[in-house]
C-alpha cells in the first residue's frame, strides 16, 4: 500500500474538472481503479501509460490522470496500446473504453489482442449504449430496449463481451458492475498483477442516455437493478441460455498463465 491515506487527488491533475454527468458510473470506476493502484503500493502513475479511444469512458484517464496517456481515434486504442507495450515492455499499459468503442468499432482489435495475449490491461465500461453521442444502440444493448436509433426496440441480442474475450484466449477476464465496488476493486488489483491480456468489463449506469429511456427514475434504482439481475459465474453454469436471458453474469471468466506476445517475440527474435 502506498504511503499516506488514499485520495483520488493524488493521481489526478489539478485544475481539471471531470466531464461526466451526475450519477455517471465513471466516477465509481475511477475511484475503484485508483484505490486498487494505491493498495498495490503505487505512489504515483509514473510506471503507467494509458490509452483510450472515443466516448465517455475514454475520458477517464485522458487528460485527467497524472500520467502519460494517448487519446486515439474511435476503436483504435488497443492497437496503439499494443505498440506501446511492445516498445516499452516495462510499462503497465492500460486501456479504457466503452462498449461501443471497444466491442463495436474496435471489436476486431479486442478479439485479436486477446488471441495474441498482448500484455495489456483493458477496462471496458459497458453502459449498454453509445452514451456520448446521444444514446444510439450498441453491441451490448439488451433485446427490446428503445434507443435513439431503435425507436421500436433493439431487435438484436446483446454481445457477451467477457465471454467472447475469454473464448479468444485472454489470460484474465472478469466482469462486475458498479454496484459491486469491492469486487470490482479486487478485480482491478488482480488484473494489474496478472501477466498477459487482462480484461475487466464493468457494467455501469448511464442515467442520461440509457436510464431515462428505459424508465429508471434514479441512479439508485439502476444500481438496484444491477444487483437483482446479477448472478455469479458459478451459479450460471447450471442454467440454460433461456434462464440466463436478461441476467448479468459476474465474476471471473478466465485465469490462465500463457506466454505473452512480447515474451514470444523476444524469445524468437532474441530481443533484450
Amino acid at each position: 500500500m502506498a504511503s499516506g491515506g488514499f485520495s483520488v487527488r493524488r493521481y489526478l491533475r489539478e485544475g481539471l474538472r471531470l466531464p461526466f454527468c451526475p450519477g455517471c458510473g465513471n466516477f465509481t470506476i475511477i475511484n475503484a481503479f485508483l484505490r486498487a493502484v494505491y493498495e498495490l503500493g503505487h505512489e504515483d502513475l509514473s510506471g503507467f501509460c494509458f490509452c483510450s479511444g472515443i466516448g465517455c469512458a475514454a475520458w477517464i484517464p485522458s487528460p485527467y490522470f497524472k500520467a502519460d496517456s494517448i487519446h486515439t481515434t474511435h476503436g483504435r486504442s488497443i492497437p496503439v496500446a499494443t505498440g506501446v507495450k511492445l516498445v516499452r515492455p516495462e510499462l503497465t499499459v492500460v486501456v479504457f473504453g466503452g462498449d461501443g468503442d471497444l466491442a463495436g468499432i474496435g471489436g476486431n482489435h479486442l478479439i485479436h489482442a486477446a488471441r495474441r495475449n498482448v500484455d495489456l490491461k483493458v477496462v471496458m465500461v459497458n453502459n449498454m449504449v453509445y452514451g456520448m453521442t446521444g444514446g444510439q444502440v450498441a453491441p451490448t444493448t439488451p433485446l427490446g430496449v428503445k434507443t435513439a436509433t431503435t425507436p421500436y426496440g433493439c431487435f438484436e441480442y446483446p454481445l457477451d463481451v467477457a465471454g467472447v474475450v475469454a473464448a479468444a484466449g485472454a489470460n484474465y477476464v472478469a466482469r462486475w458492475t458498479t454496484a459491486h465496488v469491492d469486487k470490482l476493486r479486487e478485480a482491478f488489483k488482480e488484473a494489474l498483477q496478472w501477466r498477459g491480456f487482462c480484461f475487466v468489463e464493468v457494467v455501469s449506469q448511464c442515467p442520461t442516455n440509457f436510464g431515462r429511456r428505459v424508465g429508471f427514475k434514479s441512479v439508485k434504482e439502476m444500481l438496484q437493478w444491477f444487483r437483482e439481475r446479477s448472478i455469479s459465474v458459478e451459479d450460471a453454469r447450471g442454467l440454460s441460455p433461456e434462464e440466463l436471458e436478461g441476467r448479468i453474469v459476474v465474476g471471473c471468466f478466465a485465469r490462465r498463465r500463457r506466454p505473452t506476445l512480447g515474451d514470444t517475440l523476444r524469445e524468437k527474435l532474441y530481443i533484450g
